[in-house]
């Protein structure tokens, strides 16, 4: 058996065998309690741009596709996924402290109004989640106003001399 012959086999063994090594699914199949919307008020038309658009992966419940089953694309999503969570956990959002809360959203309006988010490598395989001009508007001035209102609630410190 030629060289490149055995080289093949082992690579092709070793791709069966990881496909049974799965990373741990990113489910929930109801509202958490620390979601977003026990917090805040989210309007309608809002939670479905971001159920569409941003919940995969910035979220405890992303919605599994065919393409996850097959390792290693299922690692790099998994992984994609919690690094997603950890800049932003909408599921995990009343935990955040009002000043990250109002810093979140700030964010979400800056990414969303410079087309950073939804990112290309998710709209690419997701083209339901591209953002029309009329979404980006909407997430925009909601994420801006929740900024403001989130702001104007912060406490101010003030350190005695």
């Amino acid at each position: 058996m030629s060289k490149k012959k055995k080289i093949g086999i082992v690579i092709l063994v070793i791709l069966v065998i990881i496909q049974f090594i799965r990373p741990t699914r990113n489910k929930s199949t109801e509202v958490q309690v620390n979601d977003i919307t026990v917090a805040m008020n989210v309007p309608a038309d809002v939670m479905t741009v971001l159920k569409t658009s941003c919940y995969d992966c910035h979220s405890n419940n992303t919605n599994d596709m065919w393409y996850m089953n097959i390792q290693p694309i299922g690692w790099w999503v998994s992984n994609h996924i919690e690094e997603g969570k950890e800049e932003l956990n909408f599921s995990e959002w009343v935990k955040y402290k009002p000043k990250r809360k109002a810093h979140k959203m700030e964010e979400i309006a800056e990414m969303v109004n410079e087309d950073e988010m939804p990112m290309s490598s998710y709209t690419i395989i997701h083209s339901e989640a591209k953002l029309s001009a009329a979404q980006k508007k909407l997430l925009v001035e909601w994420a801006m106003a929740a900024h403001d209102s989130l702001k104007a609630a912060i406490p101010v410190v003030v350190e005695k001399p």
